[in-house]
């Protein structure tokens, strides 16, 4: 059996995203926690540079972007399949939706003040104030080509968005139909956070008590079977491991850099503290680095090619 190590956070949206399609798949994982904002030294050890939250590491093959980590998780448990055949393009539009205009219209309805002031910890502004001001300015460092949408655009959008989803629910029990897809996993999250971290900005989502009902089918599957795990063991695994062959897949070169250059991958709208290391893959869909670090030891490093800038490095 695959060991599938999810380093992530408990209030982090994005993998509460993977944690239920590991739920959906009956897949048995381990937890490593990280720290929400930088510095983040044991991250960093295994990526090389990336920070977002969450990864999957298996083994010394280290996997970034929840859209990835899916991909992956579809392999090592192909039922039930998160693309289902006939809807398969459909289904990836939906979930690329979501984790970008809809993601980010929840969380700047999530973070008004109210919000902000339950995420951390309540009470007085000078009491929880400064933790979120420490938190705001970290994830203005991530941004890149990110909106600002200010708070009144922001809930229109959101509502407008709710709406949406009622529709695509009318008369089914998820989004594409009667089991759920990547579609439903990506759109669950944001509404998972307003629910649960924020819970006092909730009541936006009493309007379309269809979309409540699908909340409920969707927590309802879970997040599997978990043990948990410190970094120093991930890491110490990933040193005596050695990363898995690669697919063999067609080099799909659209940059003209070969394969053994030393290159940099970065986020393109979020997250641009770049990887570095040797280009050994550009297939379709993904690339993949090699890189060595004093503490993981030789690493390959998984990136989805949508959403993220190949350059040479230095270049």
């Amino acid at each position: 059996m695959t060991h599938l190590i999810l380093h992530h956070y408990p209030s982090s949206p994005f993998s509460e995203k993977v944690r239920l399609v590991l739920g959906c798949k009956q897949l048995a994982w381990t937890s490593v926690v990280v720290p929400m904002i930088m510095p983040k030294p044991d991250v960093l050890a295994l990526t090389g540079g990336y920070r977002k939250t969450p990864f999957l590491q298996i083994g010394a093959d280290i996997y970034c972007d929840s859209a990835l980590i899916c991909d992956v998780l579809e392999r090592v448990q192909p039922t039930p399949t998160l693309y289902p055949a006939s809807q398969k393009g459909l289904a990836r539009i939906v979930a690329q939706w979501a984790d970008e205009k809809l993601f980010w219209a929840a969380m700047a309805y999530n973070f008004q003040p109210r919000g902000a002031a339950q995420m951390f910890g309540g009470g007085p502004p000078e009491q929880w104030a400064p933790q979120a001001k420490v938190f705001g300015e970290d994830r203005a460092k991530m941004r890149v080509a990110v909106p600002r949408l200010p708070a009144p655009d922001a809930a229109a959008a959101y509502k407008s968005y709710l709406r949406r989803l009622a529709n695509m629910l009318d008369g089914q029990a998820f989004l594409l139909g009667n089991a759920p897809c990547i579609g439903d996993f990506a759109a669950y999250h944001p509404l998972w956070f307003t629910r649960t971290q924020t819970s006092v900005m909730a009541g936006i989502l009493d309007a379309t008590p269809a979309v409540l009902a699908w909340m409920d089918r969707m927590a309802a599957l879970g997040h599997g079977s978990v043990q948990e795990w410190s970094a120093a063991e991930a890491i110490a695994l990933a040193a005596r491991s050695t990363p898995a062959p690669l697919a063999d897949e067609p080099f799909q070169d659209e940059h003209g850099i070969p394969l053994g250059t030393l290159v940099t991958v970065a986020g393109e709208s979020f997250g641009p503290e770049p990887t570095e290391g040797e280009l050994i893959a550009a297939t379709r869909m993904h690339y993949t680095l090699r890189r060595t670090d004093e503490r993981a030891g030789t690493v390959h490093v998984h990136f989805p090619r949508m959403g993220y800038i190949l350059k040479k490095a230095n270049a």
